[in-house]
């Protein structure tokens, strides 16, 4: 099982970026996915979650209008669309697979940082 973030890097304020989690060894449609993210100095923190059928989303209040979650089942693929990227919006962002029975994979994350 593998779940491998990429997309991450340095921005500037308002600026944008789209995140990518690749998924192999489980079957991906069958599974709830999620992101997180970590700040230095703070907890880990759900940011957006993608249900396996029908696709539906949530988010976290200090990303909403901003970030758009989404997954391709074909391509067993979940990307984070970041936009008006603000220094806080800073960490290490993972992302999270959930499956039916409550089976929990993690990826090892990706850099996300906010600076001019």
């Amino acid at each position: 099982v593998q779940l491998v973030e990429s997309g991450g890097g340095l921005v500037q304020p308002g600026g944008s970026l789209r995140l990518s989690c690749a998924a192999s060894g489980f079957t991906f449609s069958r599974f709830h996915m999620k992101w997180y993210r970590q700040a230095p100095g703070k907890e880990r923190e759900l940011v957006a979650r993608i249900t396996s059928i029908g696709g539906s989303t949530n988010y976290a209040d200090s990303v909403k209008g901003r970030f758009t979650i989404s997954r391709d089942n074909i391509k067993n693929t979940v990307y984070l669309q970041m936009n008006s990227l603000k220094p806080e919006d800073t960490a290490v962002y993972y992302c999270n697979a959930v499956g039916p029975i409550g089976t929990d994979y993690w990826g090892k994350g990706t850099l996300v940082t906010v600076s001019s």
